[in-house]
């Protein structure tokens, strides 16, 4: 008898463990967070999934800001074999979805509140037709101004909050013997200042209207014309070293305090971290010039590919699930820099820059003025979005290039297809 309830539990205890790796699938996920912390929270979330039984199979493919990514995907997606889920932002989602490969992840999102979590703005470049088929991971800055302490202490300047407090401050930088203006010339970095300052410059209404809507009127009016003398000013008070300079290496300048002021989105604040700095003592952190009430945003996504297995629907859906998590939306952006994109999460264990990020981003949440990142690949179509970029740097580095002859070509260029 005693063999018999042995071999009754034994039997038993098989077809749990047949069941439980029957609902077991796999999740393939293509991904560029190949360095520092971008991998260890890609390794986070493969340990959540892992917990539930699932097997993670890691896609990552490194370089190019994403670009060589999406040439895998495109070829993997063609020979009908595309992988659960797959690192793609802005009308890139769109794009794929009206393709008819990404699948409906309504019940994840209606089982997480989604709608009440995050901004409708955010959501909807979540959704297709109404549905989603992507899950958020982050929320980036990219308006703001990052600028070193002591050097504007020498330079006897403050820190500026218009863009005419911004010129005084780079004169007095510039008379200090300090690079005013610490810059990469390339192309994301040229449009990363250019965005921030048509914000300031023409508010939010004008940014929706010539950035995001690709209004030919907006584009070739007298604001724009301003916008365009603004940010070419900006060019007398960087080095002449700029050229193809990478970011980082940008930030490095302000961090040894060679420049004052640097541009640029909140994964610079990683750079400063890093090197052991803090903010508010070592470092500020502060909107750019004009846009203390505006937030341009840069996101990332995974959007969600159609699979035929049950086990692997069932382990994509739980990948879903536990991106959304309040427990790694924390520990991601912790690692990334970034700022969770569910709102009225605790901030307890981020810095003083993630914090105030956040608080900005919820008001303008509520305000209407959270704005689509066009230099992150935000606000509108590849195409038009990269013709652009080759203006706005082609104004940039020219010297006979006018203000209106730019305006022109940026109408142009945000017509391409």
């Amino acid at each position: 008898m005693n063999k018999l309830k042995q071999l009754s539990q034994a039997t038993a205890l098989c077809a749990l463990m047949a069941a439980g790796a029957a609902r077991a699938g796999e999740v393939e996920v293509l991904h560029w967070w190949t360095s520092g912390g971008e991998a260890k929270a890609a390794t986070a979330l493969k340990a959540t999934l892992q917990k539930q039984g699932h097997t993670w199979k890691d896609f990552a493919v490194a370089g190019g800001g994403g670009d060589s990514a999406m040439t895998v995907l495109k070829s993997r997606v063609v020979s009908g074999n595309a992988p659960a889920a797959a690192q793609i932002k802005g009308p890139s989602l769109q794009e794929w979805a009206r393709e008819g490969v990404l699948t409906n992840v309504d019940a994840v999102a209606a089982a997480g509140k989604w709608d009440e979590v995050i901004p409708p703005v955010v959501a909807n470049i979540m959704k297709y037709q109404g549905h989603y088929i992507a899950a958020p991971v982050n929320v980036h800055r990219v308006n703001w101004l990052w600028a070193n302490p002591e050097a504007l202490k020498k330079a006897g300047a403050k820190l500026p909050t218009t863009w005419d407090e911004f010129f005084v401050t780079a004169e007095a930088l510039k008379k200090a013997g300090i690079v005013p203006v610490a810059h990469g010339g390339q192309n994301w970095q040229d449009f990363t200042v250019f965005e921030s300052v048509a914000l300031g410059v023409g508010g939010v209404d004008f940014y929706k209207k010539a950035l995001v809507q690709l209004d030919p009127a907006t584009l070739t009016g007298p604001q724009m014309e301003k916008v365009l003398a603004t940010f070419k000013r900006i060019k007398d008070y960087t080095d002449k070293n700029a050229p193809g300079r990478d970011w980082n290496l940008a930030t490095a300048m302000v961090i040894k305090g060679e420049a004052g002021m640097q541009l640029m989105g909140d994964w610079a604040k990683g750079e400063f971290i890093a090197a052991g700095k803090a903010p508010g003592k070592d470092f500020i952190c502060a909107a750019a010039p004009g846009t203390q009430k505006a937030f341009t945003f840069n996101i990332d996504s995974f959007a969600l590919f159609q699979l035929k297995n049950a086990a692997n629907q069932k382990a994509q859906q739980d990948l879903a699930t536990a991106i959304m998590s309040p427990e790694f939306q924390e520990l991601f952006n912790l690692n990334k820099g970034s700022i969770p994109v569910r709102t009225g999460m605790k901030m307890d264990k981020f810095d003083d820059c993630a914090k105030q990020s956040a608080a900005d981003f919820a008001a303008d949440a509520k305000a209407g003025t959270l704005v689509p990142s066009i230099a992150h690949g935000m606000a509108v179509p590849a195409a038009a979005e990269g013709a652009m970029k080759d203006v706005v740097s082609q104004f940039w580095n020219s010297d006979k290039m006018t203000a209106k002859d730019a305006q022109a070509k940026l109408a142009s260029a945000a017509r391409t297809k």
